[in-house]
């Protein structure tokens, strides 16, 4: 059975979402996971980093936090910032609704992620910040530990 985790800080920047995405992907591989499986990670990683970014932090700068838990077949990923938070949850995982509709963004952070990951849970509290944990299962798992 495998079993691993790791923690990762970076500032809120947006150069620093390819370094997360490659970071957590480079950690999720030795699931050895399919291409596609890898994919849906990176892509999951990249919208819930750039939420943090630019909404979470909008206008400031602060810390994005990555926890990630390898468990026998899963990956737990939980990104976490300490920004504006989410009014309302049920809202922003809207498809196409964006609070920033000035910006050129398409308003599909959450459903990109629900997407291409089997669970995708958020918690957020206003002036506080936001929570995301994400679980990707992967079909077949190495037997090495």
């Amino acid at each position: 059975m495998i079993e691993n985790n790791m923690k990762l800080e970076f500032p809120s920047k947006s150069q620093n979402e390819a370094f997360a995405r490659v970071t957590v992907a480079a950690f999720a591989s030795q699931l050895d996971p399919t291409i596609e499986e890898l994919t849906d990670i990176k892509t999951a990683v990249s919208e819930a980093v750039t939420n943090a970014i630019i909404h979470g932090y909008e206008n400031s700068s602060g810390v994005v936090k990555i926890e990630c838990n390898i468990k026998e077949n899963k990956i737990e990923i939980i990104i976490e910032d300490n920004g504006n938070g989410i009014n309302d949850i049920n809202k922003a995982m809207e498809p196409l609704y964006t609070s920033k509709p000035h910006l050129e963004r398409s308003g599909m952070g959450f459903t990109v992620m629900e997407t291409f990951m089997d669970l995708v849970e958020v918690k957020s509290e206003a002036g506080v910040g936001t929570k995301v944990k994400m679980i990707k299962e992967f079909k077949s798992v190495p037997t090495k530990e």
